[in-house]
């Protein structure tokens, strides 16, 4: 464990692990396709395991990390997948053993210099590196715009300053590799008004803001959502674009 880790999921792990979205499995295919062999693939920030689990699709073995205890706990098991309860920067891999190292959703919360340091330790040569992100879900009409704007309006001055790079799609990290074009992807989901609230509630912002402006702001907000969603058992087309930061090792 670093001094750096910023824990802001372990008390919502179990919530993490039920509503999170899933990757779409042409993501992992893709970045098989880059890796120099498909005999070890790290993931890093692992959380609960999600794309951990996708990329056992296309790797023999797959290792899964996460600085917290709580979200490796939640971690569902998978054939080849293998959690550890440990962080980024040193994941206690074998030097240039590792075809894919991956972070989604997760790099932002990393001590970089320290991560890509490691990245270049364990990885094979022209080994792969991908940083993946998603952003703010798009739902079209009412929904769509009370979700904005709880986002940025209700939520913005409670974000934690590293989501910002999730912002941006993570442009304006540093990436000390050599650059790898890909292909717009997405991630897609048809939702339920539950499952949208129990993605929102997962948001790192929550916790800051519940203490600041105590439950009535955000309870306003799922009156309103509510009343524009119609029948709660509908479902309702949700979909992230995908930001990737995709390279080589030198």
């Amino acid at each position: 464990m670093t001094a750096r880790f910023k824990d802001h999921f372990s008390e919502r792990a179990a919530q993490y692990a039920l509503w999170r979205p899933g990757y779409p499995a042409g993501l992992a295919r893709l970045l098989a396709e880059l890796a120099p062999s498909r005999e070890l693939a790290l993931d890093c920030g692992c959380g609960s395991g999600q794309f951990s689990r996708l990329l056992a699709r296309e790797f023999r073995q797959v290792v899964g990390i996460d600085a917290s205890a709580a979200q490796i706990g939640r971690a569902r098991a998978a054939a080849r997948v293998h959690y550890r309860t440990a962080p980024a920067e040193h994941s206690g891999l074998d030097d240039a053993s590792v075809d894919l190292l991956t972070a989604a959703q997760a790099a932002h919360w990393f001590a970089l210099d320290a991560f890509y340091a490691e990245a270049r330790r364990v990885l094979r040569r022209r080994g792969c590196v991908a940083l993946i992100s998603y952003g703010l879900p798009r739902l079209h009409g009412e929904v769509g715009e009370l979700v904005l704007d709880l986002h940025d309006r209700v939520l913005g001055p409670y974000w934690p300053p590293e989501r910002r790079h999730v912002v941006d799609g993570y442009r304006n990290l540093p990436f000390p590799f050599d650059a790898v074009a890909t292909p717009s992807l997405h991630m897609q989901a048809e939702w339920t008004l539950a499952q949208l609230l129990g993605y929102i509630g997962t948001w790192s912002a929550l916790r800051a803001a519940e203490a600041a402006l105590g439950g009535a702001a955000l309870e306003r907000f799922e009156q309103r959502l509510r009343a524009a969603w119609g029948e709660p058992q509908a479902t309702r087309e949700v979909s992230w674009p995908l930001s990737l930061r995709v390279g080589h090792a030198r």
